[in-house]
């Protein structure tokens, strides 16, 4: 599961709001896309656990599995995080990134791509200072890697940026 995979265009992140729907969510997933498994809230056994029923059904929709926080080792196709915990992961490494400092950290930290985030404002962060679309394609024409668009996020918003892809925790669950 180690080798390189593309950079997906469409990914969808987990965490507790989003856990009861993600079936059907990746159900819905276009095969190379990714799940990225963050489950958090859930203690290490249950956490190994979901993650494993998960990865089973990623598999056979041809949906990529990505991991979060402490969960190294796992049997996933790559790592999610902020640059300095991608580590030494192999295959698919997306960083998260908010302003051109972190999208050049990523750079640095060799990330295949950066989730640059927030674009719109988002249930996950209420009242944060989001980018708005100008400020967001300003900081994404200036990355070298590919951007993915995080926060906020829908399909119909994501057709309108001129970038590589969109992620979502809602917006696709």
């Amino acid at each position: 599961m180690h080798r390189c995979h593309p950079v997906p265009r469409v990914v969808l992140l987990s965490d507790a709001r989003n856990d009861h729907r993600l079936e059907s969510a990746i159900s819905r997933l276009p095969p190379g896309s990714a799940l990225v498994f963050r489950h958090y809230h859930l203690p290490p056994p249950a956490r190994r656990a979901r993650f494993e029923v998960l990865r089973r059904l990623c598999t056979r929709r041809g949906v990529l599995i990505l991991t979060a926080g402490a969960a190294r080792g796992w049997p996933a196709h790559g790592r999610y995080g902020v640059p300095r915990d991608l580590g030494r992961a192999s295959g698919l490494r997306l960083a998260t990134a908010h302003s051109l400092a972190e999208i050049g950290a990523a750079v640095r930290a060799r990330a295949s791509a950066v989730l640059l985030s927030p674009v719109f404002p988002t249930r996950s962060h209420p009242g944060a200072t989001v980018l708005g679309a100008v400020r967001f394609m300003v900081l994404a024409r200036r990355s070298p890697l590919p951007v993915i668009a995080l926060g906020g996020m829908t399909k119909r918003r994501a057709a309108r940026l001129p970038v590589w892809g969109w992620a979502a925790i809602d917006g696709l669950a």
